[in-house]
């Protein structure tokens, strides 16, 4: 069986949760009682989001990926640590 729940929050607090839900492709009430059931089972709530790399960041570990795909930018392999070190002086 199914109910309302009225919930007063800020405008812009909402408007955000819906544009993230959203983008996720959930409906903000799928949230919602997801985080209620969490609660009643567990007596706990924890909030957490997962952090995403900027446009810099994400060109930059596109462009690391290709150039180790392609060899580039690399250094060679060391038989022991004295040629690696001989390496990195030269």
């Amino acid at each position: 069986m199914k109910t309302v729940l009225n919930v007063k929050t800020d405008k812009d607090v909402k408007e955000k949760a819906q544009a993230l839900a959203k983008h996720m492709g959930i409906p903000l009430s799928t949230v919602v009682n997801a985080y209620l059931k969490e609660f009643v089972v567990t007596g706990n709530f924890k909030l957490t989001r997962e952090p995403e790399l900027n446009a810099k960041v994400q060109r930059e570990l596109a462009r690391a990926v290709a150039d180790t795909k392609a060899g580039k930018n690399m250094s060679p392999r060391f038989s022991d640590a004295a040629s690696a070190i001989a390496w990195l002086k030269s």
